[in-house]
């Protein structure tokens, strides 16, 4: 009995197979790897110039327009990936033999009722959207977010922004991510300009026009340092009293510097304002005043008649 020609058929059917649409498929995934990692090399370059731009220059902080390209580069990468993988996805689809247009309408009732469970994605991409356009805040800005549901907000210094995400650096390293339509209440701490205030605790009773005289001076003397003074828009000013209580009274003092640099000077005009004192012998806190002795009591008092 001669074998049947059955099987030989079906290695012919499906090496042509492979050979066309196979093929196809295998370029199709390889062209979208390739076209995704040129997008992210591109993209990369970009911000990288963007970067050494800033580095370059004379300037310490980042200008408003700077951070928002910086922004809109990564969203236009995210944009152009997912435009990429959409039409490999319809072309390996295609050659799989998959009618593409029959599946609209299928595909459509899915995404509706998908959209009702992925409103939360819908909604992050809108306000991602807004965010964006609106220059809430851009790369490289210091914000605080007030995230919905929760009491405490998300600080730190943005590191990436995206239609959906928003992903914060904090001060103790930690990578904050937060969807965008969760997000209430954006401050920006880094816009424009800034403000460094210090509240000084001092005596009640101390002269308060020796206070102000040496604070005047700590001011004048952080202005033109050459260390800090480049930090600061105009030179640090005294407020006034903000507040008296019992044992202590604070006076506040104000300065108004560079976007993202107030923490900066709040420190070193505390440690100015702590050295000022230290050498005008002039108490920063109750808990250091220093009493006159009391007259010592003879020893006949102590024992009693």
């Amino acid at each position: 009995m001669s074998p049947s020609p059955a099987p030989v058929v079906g290695i012919d059917q499906l090496v042509r197979w492979l050979s066309l649409h196979g093929l196809s498929i295998v370029l199709w995934v390889t062209g979208a790897l390739i076209t995704a990692r040129f997008v992210q090399w591109s993209i990369g370059r970009v911000t990288r110039r963007i970067d050494d731009a800033f580095e370059e220059s004379d300037a310490l902080v980042r200008t408003e327009s700077a951070k928002h390209r910086h922004s809109v580069a990564q969203v236009i990468a995210w944009i152009l990936y997912s435009i990429i993988y959409i039409v490999a996805a319809v072309g390996v689809l295609r050659n799989l033999g998959l009618p593409v247009a029959g599946i609209v309408a299928p595909a459509t009732i899915i995404g509706a009722a998908l959209g009702f469970g992925a409103q939360r994605i819908v909604q992050d991409l809108l306000a991602g959207f807004f965010i964006i356009t609106e220059k809430q805040y851009g790369f490289g800005d210091l914000v605080s977010l007030g995230v919905s549901g929760s009491s405490v907000p998300a600080d730190g210094t943005v590191e990436d922004v995206t239609l959906r995400i928003t992903q914060l650096r904090s001060t103790d390293g930690e990578l904050v991510t937060v969807p965008n339509g969760q997000i209430i209440k954006a401050v920006n701490l880094s816009r424009d300009w800034a403000r460094a205030v210090v509240d000084i605790p001092v005596p009640v009773g101390v002269d308060m026009t020796r206070v102000n005289s040496f604070l005047d001076r700590v001011g004048h003397e952080a202005y033109h340092d050459p260390s800090i003074g480049p930090l600061l828009l105009d030179e640090p000013t005294v407020h006034g009293l903000t507040s008296i209580g019992i044992e202590t009274m604070t006076v506040r003092m104000g300065a108004r510097t560079l976007p993202g640099k107030q923490f900066e000077v709040d420190r070193d005009l505390r440690l100015r304002i702590t050295h000022a004192f230290g050498e005008a012998d002039i108490t920063l806190s109750p808990s250091t005043i220093t009493h006159p002795a009391a007259p010592e009591v003879p020893a006949e008092q102590r024992t009693g008649a």
